[in-house]
């Protein structure tokens, strides 16, 4: 059997490469928590506008109740081979009240307008506090790439 050896990248070129994942990636799993009923955990469908991560579900959802009894919340990008690990907090905006630059890029991307759905449904935005992201035991040193809101690469 042949293995491949994979590059250490550097912080810039994680950062960047980071970056580009949140621009160009559609799916990401979002875990809450309840103080009562525990963890929970969905993918959805999201949008990066370069400060934060927009996601959408259900206003009576279980990610929306969590989200606004505990706002704390963990994201990845679902390639186990290329973590990225996104932790923030999350506001919830009823899609009546949500910014029209944030739904209509949502919008954009996926070609729904859940403001525009019968049932009610939440936006979620999730500014990043801490990022971490590496490509295999090789790249665990050095893969925290934002802390307490601000880029250390």
């Amino acid at each position: 059997m042949q293995t491949t050896e994979i590059a250490r990248r550097e912080g810039p070129e994680r950062r960047r490469e980071t970056l580009e994942r949140l621009d160009r990636e559609r799916d990401i799993w979002l875990s809450t928590a309840h103080p009562e009923h525990g963890p929970h955990q969905v993918p959805l469908w999201f949008r990066w506008d370069g400060q934060a991560l927009w996601m959408c579900t259900g206003a009576t959802s279980v990610t929306a109740r969590n989200a606004r009894e505990e706002p704390r919340v963990r994201l990845a990008l679902p390639d186990t081979s290329d973590v990225v690990l996104v932790h923030g907090e999350a506001e919830c905006f009823p899609a009546r009240d949500v910014p029209q630059d944030a739904a209509d890029g949502f919008t954009a991307k996926f070609g729904w307008d859940p403001r525009k759905e019968e049932g009610p449904f939440v936006y979620l935005r999730v500014t990043p506090r801490t990022v971490r992201a590496w490509r295999g035991e090789h790249e665990l040193r050095g893969r925290l790439l934002m802390r307490d809101g601000a880029w250390v690469v």
